[in-house]
């Protein structure tokens, strides 16, 4: 039976559940929570249960109350983006918001997309699962990041799995994945530590197995890079390769310096130049904030973002992968209503701070950097792609120094951080390519 959404325990969030006998007599229990902690799933930790959303209408009439209850502070003293957000813009968006933004749309959309529940680790996993009509799909889990979500992905969906209808051709099909991470959107919030992306990456390797899939790839840009870099790190049973698109290229000496706050090494070509400035300028205008106050105090952040949706969108926003959106229509690539969209899943399902959790098992540190990020023990196959809009360029020289088996590297002409969300024709044709030469081996049992 669906589990559907339910957030009436939103201070306590104690579980409550909804006991449920089948025609054929067979009793389960099943959590009605959307926060489900250890041990939820007590009719057995390996059960697929379907899941639906149907957030109540009382959430949706407290969170539009509080939109416009918003108190708000004095303007800004600059005429750009150097102290965050301007208030006009901001005041604009929060009233379209709380008087006219409908989340009841993307919940129908979402519940038309087969949807599940597990739990692996003690953790219930969120997901979409959607299978190809076409024969020998080759399965993928794609693995979102903050301030994203699986709505990042939506629209791979359909080119992924039925590329015929999209310039593709049958033999490119994939079955597509697409979890939630731990502490993200729907899935279960961890009560301990040690929930970085190694542990998502075994979580990933598990769900896959359940799911029956014998070989399979995987793919990630933001958090998604670390997470499937750990899985091709780890090497589990059945995983081809890897596609990411933000790659861990910048060599340790580099890191070194730029650490330091010194100048550009003399024997840089032009393009690891450009990185280097790239890196050094987004330092020291702090545009890695954001994951420096996660990175240590998610808490702290957290009471601000959990208690205020003005916060919380303000928060969110003002990641650099949205430097560029004009905050209403106007953007050709993420429309007022899809932002919007991604901000309401956070603030209903109170994952603010869970989320921020990510960045202190991470430490606050950048995903950018070959040595921690330990890519030099991958020796599957890696593929990269590299988006205009993207923070930083990646090297090609870098990355192959990075990524001994890189199998695919590829500069594209348009897209930037939300690469999935702002150009899925082109993103769905970079996975095509990049996974091409690994299909043979999908195909061998």
């Amino acid at each position: 039976m669906p589990v559907p959404y339910n957030s009436e325990n939103t201070i306590d969030r104690s579980r409550r559940a909804l006991l449920s006998t089948a025609a054929v007599g067979i009793a389960a229990v099943i959590s009605t929570s959307v926060f489900p902690l250890r041990g939820a799933a007590a009719a057995g930790e390996s059960t697929i249960r379907p899941f639906h959303i149907a957030v109540p209408e009382e959430d949706l009439v407290e969170l539009r109350r509080r939109v416009l209850a918003t108190r708000w502070p004095d303007r800004e003293t600059v005429s750009d983006h150097s102290q965050g957000i301007p208030l006009a813009k901001l005041q604009s968006l929060l009233n379209y918001w709380g008087t006219a933004y409908d989340w009841r749309k993307i919940e129908a959309k979402m519940n038309r997309l087969p949807q599940f529940m597990t739990n692996i680790d003690g953790i219930d996993i969120h997901f979409i699962h959607v299978r190809s009509k076409h024969p020998n799909a080759l399965p993928v889990v794609i693995t979102h990041g903050w301030p994203g979500s699986v709505f990042e992905q939506l629209k791979l969906i359909d080119p992924l799995t039925d590329p015929t209808a999209h310039a593709g051709r049958p033999e490119d099909a994939f079955d597509v994945v697409i979890p939630s991470m731990p502490g993200y959107g729907f899935s279960g919030k961890p009560v301990d530590t040690g929930w970085g992306p190694d542990h998502t990456a075994r979580i990933w390797a598990e769900l896959m197995k359940r799911l029956g899939y014998t070989h399979y790839v995987a793919q990630g840009g933001d958090w998604g890079s670390p997470v499937s870099s750990a899985m091709a790190r780890l090497a589990p049973a059945g995983l081809l390769g890897i596609h990411i698109n933000l790659p861990a290229i910048v060599p340790p000496a580099i890191a070194a310096i730029l650490a330091a706050g010194g100048p550009a090494p003399a024997d840089l070509s032009a393009k690891e130049r450009a990185a280097f400035d790239a890196f050094s300028a987004a330092g020291k205008m702090g545009n890695r904030s954001y994951a420096l106050m996660m990175g240590t105090r998610p808490q702290t952040i957290g009471y601000g973002l959990t208690d205020s949706p003005a916060g919380l969108a303000a928060w969110m926003l003002g990641h650099p992968g949205f430097s560029h959106w004009k905050f209403d229509d106007t953007d050709s690539e993420k429309s007022r209503d899809e932002v919007l969209d991604d901000i309401t899943l956070y603030w209903l399902t109170n994952s603010a701070t869970s989320s921020a959790r990510l960045y202190w098992e991470y430490s606050g540190r950048s995903p950018a950097l070959a040595g921690p990020e330990k890519t030099a023990e991958i020796s599957l196959p890696v593929a990269i792609t590299v988006f205009p809009g993207e923070s930083y360029q990646a090297p090609e020289t870098w990355a192959r120094r990075a990524y001994r088996n890189l199998t695919y590297f590829h500069e594209v002409d348009k897209g930037g951080h939300f690469a999935a969300w702002e150009q899925p024709a082109l993103f769905s044709a970079e996975l095509r390519a990049a996974f091409r030469p690994l299909r043979p081996a999908h195909l061998v049992q």
